[in-house]
């Protein structure tokens, strides 16, 4: 992809009091979700409730960042004119390691993306903001320094 995410012209999330701790942590590069203290699962997208047991007892905690492709699309006519300069671009639906999945943009890499390819975390400065974008495993391998 030869064009500047951040130089796109593209709307800013909606930011609540309750996915707060959500964006903070994206603008740091970091990937932070709700885990159940009562039941101990991981919880995305941030809400007030586990939806597993009910419980109000949600606390935000630091993600591994690792993560796998359950579904992609290649979007080539994109639903807000301010990301025409990127397509197309890849979103998909990653599962955390946490258990949550979480859609999101992914990062082209040497190839094609394929379900069950293994992804990490790839802070991206899109539109004048960071957000939790992911890359290919094989991706983030090649570009280490050797």
């Amino acid at each position: 992809m030869s064009v500047d995410l951040n130089a796109l012209k593209t709307p800013g999330p909606t930011i609540t009091a309750l996915t707060q701790p959500f964006w903070d942590a994206a603008a740091q590069g970091r990937l932070k979700i709700q885990h159940c203290e009562d039941c101990g699962k991981a919880v995305f997208y941030p809400r007030p409730i586990c939806p597993h047991c009910w419980s109000k007892r949600l606390v935000w905690k630091e993600a591994s960042g690792r993560g796998q492709l359950k579904s992609f699309s290649e979007v080539h006519n994109p639903g807000h004119p301010g990301w025409l300069p990127a397509a197309p671009y890849v979103v998909g639906l990653v599962e955390l390691a946490e258990g949550p999945t979480m859609l999101s943009f992914i990062l082209p890499g040497t190839r094609s993306p394929s379900v069950g390819d293994a992804l990490l975390l790839a802070p991206t400065a899109i539109g004048g903001r960071v957000l939790s974008a992911f890359k290919s495993v094989e991706t983030a391998t090649e570009e280490k320094p050797q």
